[in-house]
C-alpha cells in the first residue's frame, strides 16, 4: 500500500525506535511523491544531527551520470569503497543511489555482492520511479516504501475513451453490447501498447546513438536494449491497470450515490453513475465489482487477454 512521505517517515521512524531499522531501504513512487524528502529526513534522523545531511562526512550517494545516464560498475565500486572504510564520525553511514533503476548489470551484482553481507552501521537507500526494473535480488534484500502522489494524476485519453463507452452501455446490457465494450476496451489497449512500443523505440535509438559515441561496449547496449523491452511491458501493464481501476471507479461511484457519499471519482459522469445506482442494487455492484477483480489476477496468472477480459466483461456488465 502506497504511504505519503509523512506517514512513511512515522512508520520508519517507529521501526528504529523499537531497533528494528532495516540495513536496505528501496523510496519507490512517481516523480513528486517526495522521495529525496523521505531521504533526508531518515538520513537527518539516523545522523542525529542539525544542517542538511548530504554535507555530512558520511553520507555517500551516486546517481546517472555521463550522456548515458547510466550508473556504472566505476561509481558503484567507489561509493562501497567508501562504505567499507570506517566511518569518520564513529555512527552510521548512509548510502544513496539515485534513479537506482538506471544501474547497468555489473553495477547491480557489485550492489547485490554488498546486500548481501551489508557493512556494520551502514543503511542503503535505493530511490526508483521503476523499481521492477532491479534485479529480483536486489528487490529481495530491501524492505520497499512504495509512496504516492501528492496530486491527482490527470486522466489520460484512454481512460477518458473508456468512460465514454461506459456511460454508453445499458446496466444490464445483452450480448451485442457487453461483446462491443470488450472489444473496445481490447482496442484500447492495443492503441496504448503501439504508442508505448514506440515511445520505447525511439528513446532507445536515440540511448544507443550516445553509447556509441561515447564508445561503450556491446554488452551495454544490450543492456540498455533489455531495459527498454522491459520498460515497455511495464509501461503496458501500468496502462492496462489504470484502464481497470477505472472500470472499477464506474461502479464504485455508483456505490457512492446509494450511500450518500459526498463526492464521486468522476464528476463528469455523475449522472451516469447516479443512473448506474438505481438500476442496480449494492450486491449486484459489488458482484460486479469483484469480477474487475479476477481480471486484474487472471492478468497475473497469464490467462490469454482476450479471453480474460470477455469472460470479465460478461460477468461486470452481461444482464443480471
Amino acid at each position: 500500500m502506497p504511504f505519503t512521505s509523512e506517514e512513511a517517515f512515522d512508520l520508519l521512524q517507529r521501526s528504529r525506535e523499537r531497533g528494528r531499522f532495516s540495513q536496505a531501504y528501496l523510496i519507490s513512487g512517481a516523480a513528486g511523491a517526495g522521495k529525496k524528502q523521505l531521504l533526508t529526513r531518515l538520513a537527518t534522523l539516523l545522523f542525529g544531527e542539525a544542517g542538511p545531511p548530504q554535507k555530512h562526512p558520511d553520507f555517500h550517494a551516486i546517481e546517472p551520470q555521463m550522456k548515458s545516464r547510466v550508473i556504472g560498475v566505476d561509481a558503484m565500486q567507489e561509493l562501497l569503497g567508501h562504505l567499507h572504510m570506517r566511518s569518520r564520525m564513529g555512527g552510521p553511514k548512509v548510502a544513496v543511489i539515485n534513479d537506482a533503476d538506471r544501474m547497468n548489470v555489473s553495477a547491480s551484482n557489485a550492489l547485490l555482492r554488498t546486500l548481501e553481507e551489508p557493512p556494520g552501521q551502514t543503511h542503503f537507500f535505493l530511490l526508483s520511479t521503476q523499481p521492477e526494473q532491479l534485479l529480483e535480488t536486489i528487490l529481495s534484500r530491501c524492505i520497499e516504501v512504495p509512496l504516492r502522489s501528492y496530486e491527482r494524476q490527470p486522466l489520460t485519453e484512454h481512460q477518458l475513451s473508456l468512460l465514454d463507452a461506459l456511460s454508453a452501455t445499458p446496466a444490464k446490457g445483452d450480448l451485442a453490447a457487453v461483446f462491443a465494450l470488450a472489444r473496445r476496451f481490447a482496442v484500447l489497449l492495443a492503441e496504448a501498447k503501439e504508442k508505448i512500443d514506440d515511445d520505447s523505440s525511439a528513446a532507445f535509438k536515440k540511448e544507443e546513438v550516445v553509447l556509441k559515441q561515447v564508445g561503450a561496449r556491446k554488452e551495454a547496449i544490450e543492456d540498455r536494449d533489455d531495459f527498454y523491452k522491459a520498460l515497455t511491458e511495464s509501461r503496458y501493464r501500468a496502462e492496462r491497470e489504470g484502464l481497470i481501476a477505472i472500470a472499477e471507479q464506474w461502479f464504485a461511484d455508483a456505490l457512492r450515490h446509494q450511500h450518500g457519499a459526498p463526492a464521486v471519482d468522476h464528476t463528469d459522469f455523475y449522472d451516469a453513475t447516479a443512473s448506474l445506482a438505481t438500476t442496480l442494487s449494492t450486491a449486484e455492484l459489488l458482484r460486479r465489482s469483484a469480477a474487475l477483480t479476477e481480471l486484474r489476477e487472471n492478468f497475473g496468472r497469464n490467462v490469454q487477454e482476450q479471453l480474460a477480459i470477455e469472460c470479465a466483461f460478461l460477468k461486470a456488465f452481461g444482464g443480471a
